[in-house]
C-alpha cells in the first residue's frame, strides 16, 4: 500500500497545525517548512477545510488552524478522505479487471484483508499521537517554542 503525495502532504499539514495550535499558520509558512509548493498546498488546504479538519481565517493576519482538537482527528478517517483509489490490484474493480484467474484466486481476499487491517491500524491513532514528541518535532520544523 502506498499513500499518494496528496494524502502524505495533508497529514503533514495537520501535523504542523497540531504543533502550532496557539496561532494561525499560512500556506506559505507550511510550504517553507516542508519544501512543498504553495500551489499544491492550496488544494490540500481547501480540501481539509471542506472536510472540516481545519478552519480558514481570511484577510490580513489570516491563516489556517485546526477545526477540532488533535485527539479528535482520526488518521484512518484522514486517509480514507484523501485516498481516492484504494484499489491495490486490478481485480478489486470488476469493471476493469482482466485477470483470467479471478474466479478462483485467493489473492484478492488476502489483499482485501490486508487493506482492512491497514485501515484498522490507522483508526487506532489520532493526530495527537503524531504530534509527539512535540518539542523535537517543533525543533525539526524550526517552529519557535511558545
Amino acid at each position: 500500500m502506498r499513500l499518494t503525495r496528496f494524502t502524505d502532504y495533508a497529514l503533514r499539514v495537520l501535523i504542523l497545525l497540531g504543533l502550532t495550535e496557539d496561532r494561525l499558520v499560512t500556506i506559505e509558512e507550511i510550504g517553507t517548512r516542508y519544501g512543498i509548493s504553495a500551489n499544491h498546498l492550496t488544494k490540500i488546504v481547501h480540501r481539509l477545510g471542506k472536510l472540516g479538519y481545519i478552519e480558514t481565517v481570511r484577510g490580513k493576519g489570516g491563516g489556517i488552524r485546526l477545526a477540532r482538537p488533535t485527539s479528535q482527528i482520526n488518521l484512518g478517517d484522514v486517509v480514507r478522505d484523501f485516498e481516492e483509489d484504494m484499489t491495490i490490484v486490478e481485480c478489486f474493480d470488476p469493471s476493469t479487471s482482466s485477470c483470467s484467474i479471478e474466479p478462483n484466486c485467493r489473492l484478492q481476499a488476502i489483499l482485501r484483508d490486508s487493506l482492512k487491517a491497514f485501515l484498522q491500524t490507522l483508526e487506532q491513532y489520532t493526530l495527537a499521537d503524531l504530534v509527539r514528541p512535540r518539542r523535537k518535532l517543533r525543533f525539526l520544523l524550526d517552529i519557535d517554542s511558545p
